[in-house]
């Protein structure tokens, strides 16, 4: 990780600012911690929430599934949006793919991808020399220095306003993506997966509490998958964990092959109010 990409960083025990000696990310009171050989930096705190990050599987499924470029206009949604250079933070950043997509699409951009996945983490850090891979808790303080952040992305991933509003630049932009009724439906409901929830307007609301929203874009596509992508699909989302994998190839089985799917999605662009 580059030393420019540490200096954005804080520690999380004592919220002071982190510096790289040798493999080293250290703080002015001690506190030290030790770059993977993978490259990623985990700074998890001890006493975290205890949530589950991505298996190994369901990042393996993500990354194969994304490089299939079926996503591909939901990044180009996100780079059509993100103004200027600067710092650009993803949270829940998985593989990195949409960062990698935004950082790459201008010079003068560099990212941090976060996750609670140490899989996720090591997919992230190898991505791109621009970008640095920090493994933290999304619920919990952000292991950024405040007003960090040009641009925060937050694709189908946890939103911790408080914290986000804390790292964001004054005039700085939240990009949120979030799946509409009709997105996979062509799937949910004979693949078992977990349906979109009908108050999401709602629930997203009260999860940006502090933010006022400055334009939103509905963002939809055909997806014309094959069985095996069917399989990624699935694998790489949270419903992985709710239908055993031999259930779930049983009903693939009965789709066509291949299948239209339906990509919708709302990306809405918010700013601290």
């Amino acid at each position: 990780m580059h030393p420019d990409l540490v200096s954005v960083l804080r520690c999380p025990v004592c919220g002071d600012h982190l510096g790289l000696t040798d493999r080293t990310a250290k703080c002015p009171n001690g506190h030290a911690y030790d770059l993977a050989k993978q490259g990623y930096l985990n700074l998890l705190p001890n006493a975290s929430t205890g949530i589950e990050g991505d298996s190994a599987a369901m990042i393996e499924a993500r990354s194969t599934f994304l490089d299939h470029g079926h996503y591909a206009p939901i990044r180009d949604a996100l780079i059509a949006h993100v103004p200027g250079e600067g710092v650009i933070v993803e949270v829940g950043a998985g593989t990195a793919y949409y960062l990698a997509g935004v950082v790459a699409a201008k010079p003068g951009r560099v990212g941090i991808a976060l996750d609670v996945s140490r899989y996720a983490a090591r997919r992230a850090a190898k991505v791109d020399p621009l970008i640095g891979s920090v493994i933290c808790d999304a619920w919990r303080e952000l292991p950024l220095r405040d007003a960090a952040a040009r641009v925060i992305l937050n694709v189908f991933a946890p939103r911790n306003a408080a914290e986000m509003a804390r790292i964001l630049a004054p005039g700085g932009t939240l990009l949120v993506v979030t799946p509409n009724q009709a997105h996979l439906a062509e799937l949910v409901g004979v693949l078992g997966m977990v349906r979109v929830d009908e108050q999401k307007e709602r629930r997203l609301k009260e999860s940006l509490i502090g933010f006022a929203r400055i334009s939103e874009e509905i963002v939809e596509a055909g997806m014309r998958l094959d069985h095996p992508e069917v399989e990624e699909l699935v694998a790489m989302t949270p419903s992985a964990r709710h239908v055993d994998p031999a259930e779930r190839a049983e009903r693939t089985a009965v789709l066509a092959d291949p299948v239209e799917v339906t990509l919708s999605v709302t990306v809405s662009a918010w700013q601290v109010a």
